[in-house]
């Protein structure tokens, strides 16, 4: 099966459960025979989700009660109307429909229609998955829909698949999508301040705000196209980004120009590498403690704030920590069991 038919069977699959428990519910309205609750108790046994979409619509319907009095004389005269109008139907098969069972799912699903419990069903999850990373590791996921994530280390992230969209909310970390297109159900992700929202295409998302100096939110796009905007917000300062593009936003979300994709890609990190330009040391320590612990530490706030250009493998730390010396004027001092970067000394002065 691939990834698209796979991505159909899990739909139908539970819009076929959602259909059947609305057909139990309305078959157990009253005073139901003991053959009937055997055969509903079979049916949740099943499969944990026929239970809970049976949970679901029992809230739908008690929901109901709730509805003004002007809002019920609406629901009547509708249904009065749809009663009159209707043709016969094909009896589901499997479940016997009597016609007091049909005329309380017709109440049920007008409601639905005008509003209530038909916002409530579409919002519904029909997939939900949480992912994460721990300290150097990275994992590829595959979802039903044949969209591929990969996640960097210490990262998080919480899928949500409903019939009209897709959502992905990341809390820390970085990930890159590769987003299969369905222009009914767009994809959106949503990291700190900023949403993210394409239909197929390829791009990364990083929010760090543990980390210093990055603290934003940074979009790259490598394949197709991606809309940008703060949470909740049409305005402005949306903006939509091409392939070879980025874009990184402050811990506001507020947007910083468009730029190009550097040389390293939208993730260097897929190929084992991170890479810094004119970045602090402060920060690329903290950078290569996303990876794992560094035994590093800078107390001094002038050698914190060097500035550091090149690309490394956070899995050899070793080669970092031996390389330093020869790109920044420090040396490394032995502190127990942490090593400690500190200023080089200065070279004597040569009289004249």
């Amino acid at each position: 099966m691939n990834a698209q038919s796979h991505e159909l069977s899990v739909m139908e699959a539970g819009d076929r459960i959602d259909r059947e428990a609305l057909e139990w519910l309305v078959r157990t309205q009253g005073s139901p025979d003991a053959a009937t609750l055997r055969q509903l108790r079979a049916w949740c046994d099943a499969d944990p989700r026929h239970a809970a979409a049976l949970v679901r619509w029992q809230q739908e319907w008690s929901a109901l009660d709730a509805l003004p009095a002007a809002a019920l004389r609406q629901l009547r005269a509708g249904l009065a109307k749809d009663q009159a109008s209707a043709e016969p139907r094909a009896r589901p098969r499997g479940l016997g429909w009597g016609r007091g069972a049909a005329t309380l799912a017709s109440v049920c699903l007008v409601a639905a229609a005008g509003g209530l419990g038909y916002r409530h069903w579409q919002q519904q999850p029909v997939y939900e998955q949480a992912l994460a990373t721990g300290l150097g590791q990275q994992s590829e996921v595959q979802l039903p829909d044949g969209s591929t994530l990969r996640l960097d280390t210490n990262t998080r992230l919480d899928v949500t698949f409903r019939r009209q969209r897709r959502e992905v909310v990341l809390p820390e970390g970085q990930a890159v999508f590769r987003v299969q297109g369905d222009a009914a159900r767009p994809f959106d992700v949503l990291a700190g301040p900023m949403r993210i929202t394409v239909v197929g295409t390829r791009f990364s998302v990083r929010y760090t705000p543990g980390v210093p100096g990055d603290a934003g939110v940074r979009v790259a796009v490598e394949e197709g196209r991606v809309r940008v905007a703060r949470a909740g917000d049409d305005g402005p300062d949306v903006i939509e980004l091409t392939a070879g593009q980025q874009v990184v936003s402050d811990a506001a979300g507020r947007l910083g120009p468009v730029a190009a994709v550097p040389n390293a890609g939208i993730a260097p990190w897929r190929d084992g590498r991170v890479s810094f330009d004119d970045t602090p040391l402060s920060q690329a320590l903290a950078e290569f403690a996303r990876y794992g612990s560094t035994q590093l530490v800078v107390r001094d706030t002038g050698v914190a704030a060097l500035r550091l250009t090149g690309t490394f493998d956070p899995r050899r730390l070793d080669n970092f920590t031996r390389s330093l010396p020869s790109v920044l004027p420090v040396q490394l001092r032995e502190r127990g069991a942490v090593t400690e970067i500190v200023a080089a000394p200065h070279p004597p002065a040569h009289p004249q």
